[in-house]
């Protein structure tokens, strides 16, 4: 594995990205899904970046990571679409969730291998009672055949709402609502703007915050109420844009998962290491392609999130107490069903 300062790499292909990150309910143990970019093969464009599996790393502290495997059962069809003329599917950017009463995965899913970025994506829900063995309910029916990059929480009405990146409207953030995480209606663009993807949205002292990557480091909103949003900073400003000094973390920060305790954040995100600066599709170097994933610590101060993207966050993890991207409402009468969740 390469010699620097990443939290993980993922160990077959080197390509770790998207991580979400959940504490598991009976256990206490840390798992992280990812999705298992094909760094390593040479094929044509993007191929790559397709055919893609999930990851998963496991650790006691959140910090120390251990491959354990892709996670099996996620296919929706051996051999990819009918008449597709490619194998197999791709899956990307998996947002884990405990419900209280279960773990819920919503994934992106695209229908084969392609080497370009033309082809259409889905979000697609699955069920388990253990991390480990999961079951498909269905596509959530959303805005357009060009979704991807869910994030789901409990907002302060005691809704559900699940923010994705619709690439059919200049790649911008829209929400999806529901009030018992079965039926979804589709309420519109939540944040706008400078094209982004892989929202992120958790609670910390005492707003709510979406974070957004912006492929130049990550975009920053603000809300009361996770409905209306409001951008941190002019349009320029970011979180993780500026060069961190560890080994391997100089290069933008990258499409994120938050974890809470109490007024103490986490965000874990990935970078290209060797990024030469130019479109990873069109790229000719193959190292530019590899990537590592990192955590940094959030703080709101007043009233903005920072990140110092080079301190520490030792111990983070160990507390029983520290859920991942606890994105809980204040309490109200009708809320039965808890949330301590990951991202996307």
């Amino acid at each position: 594995m390469p010699d620097d300062d990443a939290l993980f790499h993922d160990p077959v292909h080197d390509g770790a990205t998207d991580p979400a990150v959940i504490r598991h309910r009976d256990t206490g143990e840390w798992w992280m899904f990812y999705t298992q970019r094909r760094a390593a093969v040479d094929e044509p464009g993007v191929a790559w970046v397709h055919g893609t599996r999930i990851g998963v790393a496991r650790s006691d502290d959140a910090i120390d990571w251990r491959y354990a495997g892709t996670v099996e059962g996620l296919e929706l069809a051996a051999g990819g679409s009918a008449g597709s003329g490619n194998r197999g599917e791709t899956h990307w950017a998996p947002e884990v969730i405990d419900d209280g009463q279960r773990y819920r995965m919503y994934l992106t899913v695209i229908d084969g291998v392609f080497a370009d970025w033309d082809h259409a994506r889905r979000i697609v829900e699955y069920t388990s009672d253990d991390l480990e063995r999961w079951t498909v309910v269905g596509d959530v029916p959303l805005s357009s055949d060009r979704v991807i990059d869910a994030c789901v929480a409990r907002c302060p009405d005691g809704r559900w709402r699940l923010w994705y990146k619709d690439e059919a409207d200049d790649s911008t953030t829209w929400a999806a609502v529901s009030d018992d995480l079965s039926t979804w209606r589709v309420e519109g663009r939540a944040v706008g703007g400078r094209p982004h993807e892989g929202p992120n949205v958790f609670e910390l002292g005492g707003w709510w915050w979406m974070v957004v990557d912006e492929w130049r480091g990550m975009g920053v909103h603000r809300s009361a109420d996770a409905v209306t949003w409001t951008r941190q900073g002019g349009p320029d400003d970011v979180i993780l844009g500026a060069p961190g000094r560890r080994r391997g973390d100089e290069t933008f920060g990258r499409h994120g998962d938050v974890v809470v305790e109490g007024d103490r954040a986490v965000l874990y995100y990935f970078t290209h290491p060797h990024w030469d600066g130019s479109e990873l599709g069109s790229s000719d170097a193959a190292a530019a392609r590899l990537s590592a994933v990192f955590a940094a610590p959030l703080a709101v101060v007043d009233d903005r999130l920072v990140c110092d993207r080079d301190a520490s966050v030792a111990g983070i993890g160990a507390d029983r107490g520290f859920h991942a991207s606890e994105r809980m409402p204040p309490r109200h009468p009708d809320n039965e069903l808890k949330r301590f969740s990951a991202r996307s």
